[in-house]
């Protein structure tokens, strides 16, 4: 795409924060407002640490959920797209300082030693055989594979990995597939503690990290 054709940039709000955002990205959903209010509400009693976004796409939910705290903020996302909006919404925020955005694909974008008190996600979860139902959403952005569990199973790794001690991972899937995250937590070391279904938008779910549990 040359400069001349680059899409505008359009501005929804989110809570209290304005997200920037174009048509190469998936559009901000405002529902998902409730996944970063409930990090927040997490945050509260999490061990001390950063709070790692996985697929963070324009930043929204990460950047709302560390904004009434001191929380530092990695975002991971592989398109570089979406690593330029993050930027520019964080420092919209005032949250440029302990924001650190990281293009790169999620299972490599950390180091074997960092650890977080706090992952969020949103991972396209959509089977790569429905994708064709929602034409006005990039491809990219959507596509979970053939059971659209492919990027939630690698979220589910990486926090496994990377999450300290009693440290949590607040996921948003599809409808129907918390049995499979359920399924894999285990193997993780991870411990699904509690569910909440957005109806036919899908569900959060928080995982708890903790000593023994694998």
């Amino acid at each position: 795409m040359s400069p001349g054709s680059l899409p505008t940039a359009a501005t929804m709000r989110f809570g209290e924060l304005d997200i920037a955002y174009d048509d190469r990205l998936l559009v901000p959903r405002e529902w998902t407002l409730a996944q970063s209010r409930w990090a927040s509400e997490i945050l509260r009693t999490t061990p001390p640490g950063r709070v790692l976004e996985l697929c963070s796409g324009a930043g929204h939910i990460g950047l709302h959920a560390v904004l009434e705290s001191d929380r530092a903020l990695v975002c991971v996302d592989d398109a570089e797209v979406a690593c330029d909006y993050t930027r520019r919404n964080a420092q919209a925020a005032g949250l440029a300082g302990r924001v650190e955005v990281r293009c790169a694909r999620l299972e490599e974008a950390l180091a074997p030693d960092e650890r977080f008190a706090l992952v969020v996600a949103d991972p396209p979860w959509v089977p790569s055989g429905g994708i064709e139902q929602f034409p006005e959403d990039p491809p990219h952005a959507i596509d979970g594979g053939a059971d659209g569990l492919d990027l939630v199973r690698a979220v589910l790794t990486v926090a496994g990995q990377h999450l300290v001690e009693g440290g949590s991972l607040l996921l948003q899937v599809g409808p129907g597939q918390e049995a499979g995250v359920a399924e894999r937590a285990g193997t993780n070391g991870l411990v699904v503690v509690d569910v909440r279904h957005e109806g036919d938008r899908g569900s959060l779910i928080r995982l708890d990290r903790h000593e023994g549990s694998d």
